[in-house]
């Protein structure tokens, strides 16, 4: 056992990913503290969980990370950015990148208080980026995570944490880093283990608790088959313990339902499906590899009406090929399926995604995002990306199952987003083409 003082710092909230390395570098004698700001002076040794590209951007944690080295603290960096640990490396400079999963590579990381030679890192040395192995994946058996004592304050989509249930995904979406990041076979969790964990993020003073994994129904997945008992069990085994209207279970997959399904989501959370539907035109869907038709989505929003379920939807707009036609065609398609609740997103080129190569290969004058809108937002100077998210907030609002006036504070809310998301998605297509790294 190791006694050091380690510091995990997740920027903005405290990520399940960083509490999971919270409770590895515990249980391996590490004196520990979770941060979800920058606020304190770098010391012992650093871990970051860095899940959006915007990170590599921020100038907030550049100057941190340039401190804790200026101090001797060694800076390690994981999570989702590491997909290309050259950018990592080139915009951070840490000591080390973990690549992918970090629970083998914690351990022997915190021992030697090196990354040489050990597999699933990366790192400089005096000039040159050596990157070791991954290590393969391996069963999801590990300590509990450390949770903080602040975790009942935090809100996301509603939830205080999305605990992880399975890793991997089936499916092969274009803008998704799941299955480049854990495979396209399904390894889930012991029940046994996921509710001890449950228990313990209740007795933390967590209030909700949402389960992740990008598919909740494929817990179990197994044969080219779901299987809808197990699932069913975790959900009755979270109910339990959180009570029904505190579980929640909302991120699936139009083709991973059926009525046993819909019926325990029903019974055990708090009713809420959220389906990534993205598109409403059939080209666009071919394009992005959701493998799922414009009927079957259709289909599916009809089934959870069934079951007297609420269903929200998201929609990506901006995709560097979609064509006027296709952004009318996501319209109507709402117009005739009305949501409880719409997301919108602008396409971002996530590093390691086919979306990021072929936003790479198509020239900026035909790509959506760089094309100044000359429609009827001319006036508001947003490029034609800009423009159909900010119109497709407000016809997802108005065509809701409750409509929602947008007025004031939700116009400007939708304005702002629409220019943040612009300006940010920008910046990475500006990030991917210094590296040259789809």
């Amino acid at each position: 056992m190791i006694s050091m003082q380690v510091q995990v710092i997740s920027p903005g909230i405290y990520t399940y990913g960083a509490m999971v390395v919270g409770g590895l570098l515990k249980a391996a004698g590490a004196r520990v503290t979770l941060h979800r700001t920058f606020s304190g002076a770098p010391a012992g040794m650093v871990f970051l969980s860095l899940f959006s590209t915007q990170h590599l951007l921020d100038p907030v944690i550049r100057a941190f990370i340039a401190s804790a080295r200026k101090q001797g603290a060694p800076c390690y960096v994981g999570g989702p950015v590491s997909a290309v640990p050259e950018m990592v490396l080139g915009e951070l400079a840490p000591d080390a990148v973990i690549i992918g999963e970090g629970e083998p590579v914690i351990p022997p990381l915190l021992s030697r208080g090196s990354p040489d030679g050990i597999p699933g890192t990366a790192y400089s040395r005096d000039g040159e980026i050596i990157i070791n192995p991954p290590v393969p994946p391996r069963t999801l058996d590990r300590p509990l995570p450390l949770i903080p004592e602040d975790i009942g304050d935090q809100d996301i989509r509603g939830a205080n944490v999305y605990i992880e249930t399975h890793r991997g995904c089936l499916g092969a979406c274009s803008f998704c880093q799941v299955p480049r990041f854990f495979g396209r076979t399904i390894r889930s969790r012991e029940i046994g283990d996921i509710l001890a964990e449950v228990r313990a993020f209740r007795e933390s003073g967590a209030r909700r608790i949402s389960i992740s994994g990008g598919t909740g129904s494929l817990y179990q997945y197994r044969d080219g088959a779901l299987d809808p008992g197990s699932f069913i069990n975790l959900l009755s085994g979270l109910a339990e313990i959180m009570g029904p209207r505190n579980v929640s279970a909302p991120d699936i997959r139009v083709d991973c339902i059926s009525d046993e399904i819909l019926d325990a989501i029903r019974k055990y959370t708090i009713g809420w499906v959220f389906f990534g539907v993205e598109s409403g035109s059939t080209r666009m869907l071919t394009q992005m590899g959701k493998g799922v038709s414009v009927p079957q989505i259709s289909d599916a929003i009809a089934a959870c009406r069934q079951h007297k379920l609420a269903v929200a939807g998201s929609f990506i707009v901006g995709y560097p090929t979609e064509e006027a036609d296709d952004y009318e065609q996501t319209k109507d398609f709402i117009t005739g399926n009305p949501f409880d609740d719409i997301f919108v997103s602008i396409a971002e080129p996530l590093p390691s995604t086919p979306l990021a190569s072929l936003a790479l290969r198509t020239p900026r004058e035909e790509n959506p995002l760089f094309i100044a809108h000359t429609g009827e937002y001319r006036p508001l100077g947003f490029s034609e990306a800009e423009a159909r998210f900010f119109d497709l907030s407000l016809h997802g609002a108005m065509w809701r199952t409750r409509p929602l006036l947008v007025a004031g504070q939700a116009y400007d809310a939708f304005l702002g987003e629409a220019r943040k998301q612009g300006r940010e998605i920008r910046a990475v297509y500006n990030l991917l083409e210094r590296y040259n790294q789809p």
